[in-house]
């Protein structure tokens, strides 16, 4: 068998930059063949391009933005391609159904939980990426990652609940005023009615977060949804099995976790020892 094409590491964003292209064409009226012939390639190629199998190069782009009448706009997409996605496909389309959610739950057992991070640690937790990312990447990571903060001030928010290893809430990412920051940011998270926050205390002999982070939601029409990443890549999980396991494991996570009270005086003790 010939091996298996690996996936570009900027899959997402040539997917959509392929969609401009593919709009601005359409919005002239022309085929792909018809473009193609204006700038002097292969309809083929544009075609791939709009599929996102091919790199928009910088050259072609400029081409384009001249027969299509546009402001230099799919140049500026070529010259900012980056070399690899910021967040997988999986994410965005999970980050997507988060939004009208009715109900989350979320198991953390290495960081913090994305939702009731600070800015300053989101920043620290992105600054600790290897490879390194650039100072461009951290910045829009941070702010994608603070809109996703909303979901705790609408005026009708979803049913949160947190699960956080004593593990992840001991490492002190970013410095000890980052620290300090954020354990105070999750008393007043904690503050809020229908955010449950719980710590999975140290020093248990067994609990099943050892297979690690995962997030389930209920969406409004009252599906269940589970998602988890790794350190290559990330899934969403649909099959009704699937999700069932990732339930009984959380329902025995809260059980084994300290109580609400617990965990606030956990908190205000961490706080107490800087």
């Amino acid at each position: 068998m010939p091996p298996k094409k690996r996936p570009r590491p900027n899959a997402t964003t040539m997917k959509m930059v392929g969609k401009l292209v593919a709009a601005a064409r359409l919005a002239k009226n022309l085929t792909q063949k018809q473009l193609a012939e204006l700038i002097k390639v292969d309809s083929e190629t544009i075609g791939s391009i709009e599929q996102g199998r091919r790199t928009l190069m910088p050259h072609v782009a400029e081409l384009m933005d001249l027969h299509l009448g546009l402001p230099g706009m799919l140049t500026v997409a070529a010259l900012g391609m980056p070399e690899r996605d910021p967040s997988p496909p999986w994410s965005d389309e999970y980050m997507e159904l988060e939004k009208s959610a009715i109900a989350m739950s979320r198991y953390d057992s290495i960081v913090l939980p994305g939702l009731v991070q600070t800015e300053a640690y989101m920043r620290a937790l992105f600054g600790c990426n290897i490879p390194a990312h650039l100072p461009e990447e951290i910045e829009s990571l941070t702010v994608k990652r603070l809109a996703r903060t909303e979901i705790l001030h609408r005026k009708q928010p979803p049913s949160l609940t947190f699960v956080i290893s004593e593990a992840a809430l001991r490492d002190r990412i970013g410095g000890n005023a980052v620290y300090t920051d954020q354990v105070r940011h999750l008393l007043a998270c904690m503050e809020i009615p229908q955010v449950t926050l719980q710590v999975l205390p140290l020093g248990l002999t067994y609990h099943p977060g050892t297979s690690g982070s995962f997030s389930m939601l209920e969406t409004p029409e009252h599906e269940h949804i589970g998602y988890f990443e790794g350190q290559r890549g990330s899934k969403l999980i649909t099959d009704p099995d699937d999700v069932s396991i990732l339930t009984q494991r959380y329902a025995m996570l809260r059980t084994q976790a300290l109580n609400p009270q617990d965990t606030q005086d956990l908190l205000r003790v961490l706080l107490g020892e800087l």
